[in-house]
């Protein structure tokens, strides 16, 4: 009787195991793009060049970011964009980002 059971709930916990693994792994990648867009706006207030920008980004990013540098004299925007393929590949990707804004410090030009 009780191999039956457990062969019918089986199924369930593996594919609730699989959900879970896929919400660490999004909400893991989300950080990860919301912390590189935080270093990357820091730098962008700072003055430094949009390689140096991009490059601090990537640093913290999930492999494959996307980085979008906007803004204008006052402030910069970053967005850092990523596809997360949870367990390997195995389940469906899922596209997270982050954003950030930073007041340009005074006296600098930097990134447009």
């Amino acid at each position: 009787m009780v191999t039956a059971e457990i062969a019918v709930a089986l199924p369930a916990l593996v594919a609730l195991l699989a959900v879970a693994l896929t919400a660490v792994d999004v909400v893991g990648g989300h950080l990860k793009c919301v912390d590189a867009a935080r270093e990357a706006a820091r730098g962008a207030a700072r003055g430094d060049a949009p390689a140096v920008v991009r490059s601090l980004a990537g640093r913290s990013a999930p492999p494959g970011a996307r980085v979008v540098l906007t803004g204008d004299d006052s402030q910069v925007n970053v967005r850092v964009q990523a596809v997360v393929r949870p367990l390997g590949g195995f389940l469906p990707a899922f596209t997270v980002d982050g954003r950030a804004v930073a007041a340009r410090e005074p006296g600098e030009v930097g990134v447009p």
